[in-house]
């Protein structure tokens, strides 16, 4: 695969379970407000699943006409904590060194909040390595819909066609990741352990499937080596 692939004029990464895991706060406040609602708990494997959309694309689903309060209360207790829960996930800080050694623009495109992913960089001393960080909430629309990449990626300088930006790469680990991809017409970098998972991805194939962060390293230090030959 390394072979064909030519130096990406940007990366951009999902946050949570592509970098980071903070399932634990996540898990803890949803079920609180579930509760507060009137609403049976939810195992972690369930908000591991369904939680994947930006809240307001999910709570309207989940609470009605009522997803404001449910809103509110949810925010209250993650608020609270999701910085001392967060982790670090493994080689998550090595390659954003990496790919800043390598000279490469890199940005978020998270479905989490977007001063609470905001306040999570900060918190890991990660400012620096970005030069965009979008959440849910910070453009006209949130993932899947193409919209967050274009608020990375307008006004960047890097060259992109009627299609859109088909040498940027976005990283994330979810079918939303892959559909925001697809839609702005970037390439897509599913993270995912093999074998592939047909019957959660459907069509959606990415155009890189790479296990874990350090294969993706591994990958963008054989670039690297291959430019300097």
């Amino acid at each position: 695969m390394g072979n064909n692939l030519k130096r990406p004029p940007a990366v951009l990464f999902d946050w949570d379970d592509t970098l980071i895991d903070n399932w634990e706060s996540i898990h803890s406040a949803l079920n609180k407000t579930l509760t507060a609602m009137g609403h049976e708990t939810w195992p972690i494997e369930r908000t591991r699943k369904q939680v994947r959309q930006s809240m307001r694309n999910s709570f309207p689903q989940l609470f009605g006409d009522k997803w404001e309060t449910a809103a509110d209360i949810f925010y209250d207790h993650i608020k609270a904590d999701h910085l001392q829960t967060l982790k670090r996930l493994p080689h998550a800080r090595e390659i954003l060194v990496t790919l800043n050694d390598f000279g490469l623009p890199v940005g978020i495109v998270s479905n989490k909040t977007g001063y609470l992913l905001r306040a999570e960089v900060a918190y890991l001393g990660w400012d620096n390595f970005f030069t965009a960080i979008v959440g849910a909430g910070d453009a006209a629309q949130d993932k899947p819909e193409p919209d967050p990449i274009y608020l990375c990626l307008n006004g960047s300088g890097i060259d992109s066609n009627e299609s859109g930006w088909p040498h940027v790469w976005f990283v994330g680990d979810a079918p939303s990741d892959l559909e925001c991809a697809n839609k702005a017409g970037v390439t897509s970098v599913l993270l995912c352990k093999k074998p592939y998972p047909v019957e959660e991805f459907g069509d959606l194939e990415p155009k890189i499937h790479v296990e874990n962060l350090k294969s993706l390293e591994s990958l963008f230090m054989n670039l690297k080596q291959t430019l300097l030959n």
